[in-house]
Order: structure tokens, then sequence, then C-alpha cells
């Protein structure tokens, strides 16, 4: 048996599947594509987590764009991260083209053009389904994770968000939350004090410095009502395709602490409300996270554990988590040993660190005698990649350098009279886009210190004017006595009697 032959066999032993599966590609050996030779993600290890990586322009975004829609085409919903803002095409069917055709020819399946029902949602003041979450939703833990804080910090967070509960003042914006913080320090010092110790200043001082710069990066805009409801992700349409539901987050790249604060509250609401399914044959949603790197850079030590903990527990839930990015090395190695599928693009050997990083990268995929890893990375070219996946029953699948089959819809951005025309079409905007404040913290704390200010001067007043009554009535004279103490009538009544006893 020739090698070519021996590889086509030990492929189709690894990928032979009972249950469902996406189709992801055919794999190659010695540069030459072995049709029929196919490359299978299982639906049942889907929510096992992945990795899409590889340097700039190899083709991780078409990568996701076919996992997207094979995963909708099989009734899953997901969840796409645009940063870019190339992904919107996929509501638009592939125009198609000769190369498309010839790469479906050399893996072996038919090409079908077709659209996807999309929902186009918004962190930002840009068009899409407004995405919001109220600060008592996200809650004093959370909070203090992304505001970086101390121990004695994160107390006093917790001391606001009891005051909040047992003082039924509701915190739903990021101008309550400082209203009730500078309350604790300022007029309702003596209360908080007395109902829950000594609240220090210059602590609150600088939770109050990480707000504002929270807010500076656009977290005013999500702070608020009316909050998302995370089932709404999880919509099938009429034609029993799950919703791709895109983020634009093309004017936030250079916010990335409003990015990991937006995900962290995502992952942690779906993980609360998101019912118990263990191993079940097809995940419940997928996300994509791409430009994963935005997350983890600039993430502290107490965010990474947070981030870690959910990944680890929200695979429970039925929730795939897959991370995009040019180098495995931007995903710490915490993350990295909870993900099931990895998809490598080429990577570059321009320095002797990204040799290194080769290295290191061809040591996280299984042996194989087929290839050498390492060698194998440097040489892929556009829309091929190495894949590692796990089999039905959790086991590595045989690593394959793979050529990845091509969108089967539109590779490239929607225009602007079709974005009007999707969001035209949702029922989300609706529902979500009428922005509401009503009364919260912020309300009730000012009015209540406008009050306690006004009966302190009503009560400067009552005593002004008591004291200045009080001092008119002890200074006046009665008239009478006035007369009768009065030097004339003294000498007057001292004349007369001395003429009477003359």
């Amino acid at each position: 048996m020739g090698n070519k032959e021996k590889f086509f066999e030990h492929l189709e032993q690894g990928y032979a599947m009972k249950g469902d599966y996406i189709t992801v590609g055919a794999g190659m050996l010695e540069g030459e594509t072995l049709t029929n030779a196919y490359v299978k993600v299982p639906l049942k290890t889907m929510n096992r987590h992945g990795l899409i990586a590889g340097a700039t322009g190899t083709g991780k975004t078409k990568t996701l764009q076919v996992l997207a829609e094979n995963l909708s085409d099989k009734g899953i919903p997901v969840l796409l991260m645009d940063l870019k803002g190339d992904l919107s095409g996929i509501a638009q069917p592939s125009p198609g083209h000769p190369k498309i055709d010839e790469r479906q020819e050399k893996i072996g399946l038919p090409f079908e053009a077709k659209g996807f029902p999309v929902e186009i949602l918004s962190l930002s003041e840009q068009g899409g389904v407004r995405l919001r979450a109220t600060v008592s939703e996200f809650g004093p833990v959370l909070l203090s994770r992304i505001l970086d804080l101390s121990v004695t910090q994160e107390g006093i967070v917790a001391v606001i968000f009891k005051y909040c509960d047992d003082n039924k003042l509701p915190l739903l914006d990021l101008k309550d939350f400082k209203k009730v913080l500078q309350y604790a320090t300022g007029e309702g010092k003596e209360e908080f004090q007395k109902a829950y110790g000594r609240i220090s200043t210059s602590s609150t001082g600088t939770i109050l410095r990480k707000v504002i710069e929270l807010e500076q990066q656009g977290a005013d805009l999500f702070f608020g009502e009316k909050s998302f409801e995370v089932d709404d992700l999880t919509r099938i349409d009429e034609n029993g395709r799950g919703y791709v539901n895109i983020i634009r987050l093309t004017d936030i790249q250079d916010r990335p602490k409003l990015f990991s604060t937006f995900m962290l509250s995502l992952l942690a609401e779906i993980y609360a409300t998101f019912p118990e399914q263990g191993d079940s044959e097809r995940p419940e949603l997928v996300l994509f996270i791409d430009e994963a790197h935005l997350i983890f850079d600039n993430a502290s030590k107490a965010l990474l554990d947070q981030i870690e903990s959910i990944v680890k527990l929200i695979r429970s839930k039925g929730i795939g988590l897959y991370f995009v990015t040019q180098n495995p090395t931007d995903v710490p190695d915490e993350v990295l040993a909870q993900l099931g599928l990895k998809i490598q693009h080429a990577l570059r050997a321009f320095t002797a660190k990204d040799r290194k990083a080769i290295k290191l990268t061809a040591q996280n995929y299984p042996i194989t005698e087929f290839y050498d890893t390492a060698e194998v990375l440097t040489s892929l070219g556009t829309g091929e990649a190495l894949v590692s996946a796990l089999d039905e029953k959790g086991r590595p699948t045989p690593l394959a350098a793979t050529m990845m089959r091509a969108p089967m819809s539109r590779m490239d951005i929607l225009s602007d009279s079709e974005i009007k025309e999707v969001l035209g079409k949702s029922k989300l905007i609706k529902k979500y886009n009428d922005e509401i404040d009503r009364e919260s913290a912020y309300e009730i704390l000012t009015e209540k210190i406008e009050r306690a200010e006004k009966e302190a001067k009503k009560g400067k007043e009552e005593k002004s004017t008591s004291r200045r009554s009080s001092g008119r009535t002890s200074t006046r004279m009665n008239p009478v006595v006035k007369v009768l103490t009065s030097a004339t009538f003294i000498r007057g009544v001292l004349g007369v009697l001395k003429k009477v006893i003359r």
C-alpha cells in the first residue's frame, strides 16, 4: 500500500462518525489534496471549545465563516465578534468563482451558494440591536474584576451593592454607581459608617477614577436598560436554521477594556441562565471570538482567572467557545489546555522568536508519521490548515493538513443598503433599541440629598428667626418702666418731696 493510500485509510478510520458532523475540508499529503478524504468535526464535541489561528491573510476569517454557516445549517445558533467588519456577508449567498469550483472539486464536495439568517448587534452607536446590561446584573465580583481593584476596594464595592439592596436603590448604569460611591463618603458618610463601618475616601476616589476610565472607553453605552436577554441568541428561523448573530465591533478595536467587559458579562450571563446539559449530542450555542488577544493582552490576573474559570465550566451548559487569533501563544496556556478543536493556518518564520513560537505550536498537536508538523506550519497556503479535533469519544482525531472548503455565503461585507435591509427585518431592534432611563439610585439619592438640604436650610432659618425674636424681647423696655426710671422723672419726684418736707 502506498503512502497516500495509507494516509487516506488513516483519515477514513480516524474521522468515522456515528452522529452528525461538519465537514471542513479534505486531507492533504505532499502538497496534494486527497479527494473525499474528508476531515470532519462531530457536533457532539463542539462544546469542547476550539482555536483558529494563523498569520494575517492565511484564511482564518473564512474558516470561521465556514464553521458558522454550517452550524447554522444544522440548526445551531452562532455568535460572531466582527472586529474587522468582514463577516456581515454571511447574510448573502456567494456570487461564486471558478477558483471556488476548483477547490470544491479537489475536496470532493459540491458547491452550493446560500445566505443565512443574520441578526446584527452593536455595543456602540453603530446600527444594530443594542447590547446592554445593568450594573446590578454585573454584580460586585465581576465589576471588581473588570476594574482591577484591590481586596480592600472590592470590599467597598460589595458594601455599595449591599447598601443599594438594603435601601431598594436600583443600580442600572455607571451614573448610579458613581452617585452611591460619592454619597458613601459625602452626605451619607454617617449613615454608611453606622451600618457598614468606615469607608476610606482615598479608596472610593481610586474606584471612581477607574470607573471614569471605563466610561471613556464607551462603557456608559453598555451599562443601562433594557438588558439584553441571552436567550435571544438561540433563535431558529422558519426554515430550521440557527441565527448567525454578528456583533459589529469595528469602532471599538482601540477599546479593549470595553470589549473584555462585554465578553465577561456575556459569558457570565450565559452560564447563569442556560440549563445544565452535560454531554449532549449538539451544542446549544457556539461563540467565535475574533481577535481574541484583545481580551487577554490587557487583562489583569484576576480577570484571566475569571475567564479561565468560565471557559472550564460553560461547556456543561452546551456552549462552545472558539478563539480566533494570529498566534496560539496569544491565548493563555490555561485556556489552551481546555480546547478540543484546533485549526492552525500558516505561521511565518521571519525571526528567531517566530521560529521558537512555531516549534512550541507544533508541540501542541498530535504526533503523526505523515508530517513534520513544524515544517508544514510554514508551508501551508491560503485556505489550508492543520486540523486536529476530538472524536465522539473525546479522543484526538488524526492530525491532517487540510484543504479547507469555501464559504457558501459572500466573502465580503454588506453594503449600507443591505445592512439597512437586515436591520429593517429585525424583531430584536424593536425590543431593545428604545433607551429606558427609569428612576434609579442616582435620582433617588439626588432627591434624598436635596430634601435633606432643604430641611437643614429650613431648620437653620427657623433657629435664626427664633434667636432674633428672643433678642428683641429681652432688650426692648416697657414704656411705663422707661418713664418711671428716667432721670427727668426721678429729679421731678425728688423736687416735689423737697417742697413737701419744707
